[in-house]
């Protein structure tokens, strides 16, 4: 990992030096423009033309039968059946502290908007596969929104050729031990655009499509935006350790291999204010990289320019430099970790401690795993039980709630020069004013003292 220097920076603003990869969603976008619209023309021959060409094989059914998923699930091992349920299990009980009740404010006699929480009709879920069949994204995927309320759940995951076509039987487990029971052998771009425009005779149009995926997932999502809803456009994995002399070089060591080894573009970032730590874990990430599985992807994503040692003068610069990262995972690792993880603003997670690494969020933690990156979590969540809510207002006043403040409504309304609103009000005042060609007068003038010129 290369170093960078931050003790001597002049400057505020350390987005200006926090390592970014390049993620051109733009000329991605110019990709899967045409694989968009040749699934909204072709439908399920695009689907298996692109099949055949991305991902090497072409499902016999492209949406499963649920007794495929059912028979995933009976041969999973008792161990990692246990494994799913508490994984399940937790994510559930976190979702239902999240899930948003109505709520009534009562503003005067006669005077209420309720605030109602309804769930959106029907959601595509997206599950990814590439160097990793992620699994556990169906856990997180599908639990929020199966506690927000969602009527109709779909997902689609890329076909395997080494399981003859269809998905990665893990998926498929979590499907059915989930009850989710429409599952399409469907990955890439051309599943969103499956979900977006729907597929006749196959795939009903969704509302909603949420889940990570690779830059060409994220280009539809970019692409079809407004004829879908989407989540967010989620980058390549990042995890960012803040640390001082009492981290452990082999617990960052581990946790900065463990994102690395997602995909090469994956960003491993540390910053601590202890040269001698910083050296400490790059001797223990030599003998760990030369041990891992997957040694090329992993040195390729710490040698990258997403991927970088920073070196800074204290803890409070150190925190700085964490909330200008604003990292999608950001592990403390520092005395008094709770206090530290209490001036962070900006993490889509944050992992507190020597044994929180982010792992724990990967599977178990009851937290969520898809979450926002590339410096978006400044102004954006992770995937929870909210994501799949719309909130609708309810006005419900009464004649004597609206005659209380009709003067002041109509003053505003002719302030911006729009005598319609005013008189969509008056109407209901019984004076019969009219206020559709009022010109003039003070626009702060209660529109009842006004005298109602024709």
């Amino acid at each position: 990992m290369r170093l960078i220097d931050c003790r001597d920076f002049a400057s505020d603003d350390y987005r200006e030096v926090v390592p970014r990869g390049e993620f051109d969603v733009a000329a991605a976008t110019a990709v899967v423009a045409p694989i968009c619209e040749a699934v909204r023309v072709e439908g399920e021959t695009a689907l298996r033309r692109y099949s055949a060409q991305f991902d090497r094989v072409v499902p016999d059914q492209l949406r499963l039968d649920p007794a495929q998923l059912e028979h995933a699930a009976n041969q999973l091992t008792p161990t990692l059946r246990a494994a799913f349920a508490t994984a399940i299990e937790r994510r559930r009980q976190v979702c239902e502290r999240e899930a948003i009740a109505d709520r009534r404010v009562d503003l005067d006699p006669g005077a209420a908007v309720t605030i109602r929480s309804i769930p959106v009709d029907r959601v595509g879920l997206y599950v990814p596969g590439g160097l990793a069949p992620l699994a556990s994204s169906v856990i997180m995927n599908v639990v929020p929104a199966q506690v927000a309320g969602v009527r109709s759940l779909a997902l689609a995951t890329p076909p395997q050729a080494a399981f003859a076509g269809l998905p990665h039987p893990t998926v498929l487990a979590l499907c059915h031990l989930l009850g989710i029971n429409e599952v399409y052998a469907v990955g890439g771009a051309q599943a969103i655009a499956m979900f977006a425009y729907g597929v006749e005779g196959l795939c009903p149009s969704v509302d909603l499509v949420t889940g990570p995926g690779n830059i060409y997932v994220v280009a539809a999502k970019r692409l079809l935006k407004g004829v879908v809803g989407i989540d967010s456009e989620a980058g390549p994995t990042e995890v960012c350790i803040l640390a001082d002399s009492t981290a452990s070089p082999q617990f960052i060591a581990a946790d900065l291999v463990s994102q690395a080894e997602h995909d090469p573009s994956a960003g491993a970032v540390l910053v601590s204010d202890d040269a001698d730590l910083i050296a400490q874990v790059e001797v223990e990430l030599a003998d760990l990289v030369a041990r891992t599985l997957h040694r090329e992807r992993v040195e390729m994503a710490l040698a990258g320019a997403q991927s970088a040692a920073i070196l800074v003068r204290d803890l409070t610069q150190g925190i700085a430099v964490a909330n200008a990262y604003a990292a999608e995972h950001l592990e403390i690792m520092t005395a008094n970790a709770s206090a530290v993880a209490a001036q962070i603003t900006n993490a889509g997670a944050i992992f507190v401690g020597d044994y929180a690494p982010v792992s724990l969020g990967d599977y178990s933690a009851g937290s969520t795993h898809v979450l926002p990156t590339s410096g978006t979590a400044r102004h954006s969540s992770g995937l929870n039980v909210a994501s799949f809510i719309k909130t609708v207002h309810v006005i419900d006043y009464d004649a004597a709630a609206l005659a209380k403040i009709a003067p002041e409504i109509e003053a505003f309304a002719l302030a911006e020069n729009l005598p319609g609103h005013a008189q969509a009000i008056a109407v209901r005042s019984g004076e019969h004013r009219n206020l559709e060609n009022q010109e003039g007068g003070d626009p702060l003038t209660p529109a009842s003292s006004l005298g109602g010129r024709p």
